[in-house]
């Protein structure tokens, strides 16, 4: 394995620009890890639901949709499936007649978390030749992120 060696006294550009190239890397090794814990058992999208239901819990179909980026009548045909294999539970809103709540069932917390819990051990298994100092750089780097974003999420209007 080869390392890219980070830019000493690189400017935020440069390092929006490394951060462009390398969360899609990451994600796209997740994704197609935790569709293969998940076999032909659940569709990528309909991981996504699950882990933006596991977070959001009581989230509509509209913040869904929004989160896949799909119309809400493709998140709506997601969730009919999920609640058919009894992962999600669709419920009314207490104050909105027209607004549906969605849950994970413990059926849906326990599948997220085997397939999350088994891409993680796959990309501990990937770090683990990592040095202790390497390991604690992409801690320190993941958290100044971590941060930064969170401040976005704080500022972003709600819907």
């Amino acid at each position: 394995m080869t390392l890219d060696k980070p830019a000493k006294g690189a400017t935020s550009q440069e390092c929006a620009a490394r951060v462009m190239d390398t969360v899609p890397l990451v994600m796209r090794f997740i994704r197609a890890d935790m569709r293969v814990h998940s076999a032909a058992f659940l569709s990528i999208p309909q991981l996504r639901s699950l882990a933006f239901i596991n977070r959001n819990p009581g989230a509509s179909i509209s913040e869904l949709a929004e989160h896949l980026g799909v119309t809400c009548a493709t998140a709506s045909a997601t969730t009919e499936r999920l609640v058919q294999r009894n992962l999600v539970e669709r419920s009314d809103h207490p104050q909105e007649r027209r607004r549906v709540i969605l849950n994970l069932t413990e059926d849906g917390k326990h599948h997220l978390k085997q397939s999350q819990d088994q891409t993680r051990a796959h990309i501990s298994d990937l770090l683990k030749d990592l040095t202790e100092e390497q390991i604690s750089n992409i801690e320190e780097g993941l958290a100044l992120l971590k941060n930064v974003f969170e401040q976005t999420e704080l500022k972003s209007p709600q819907p």
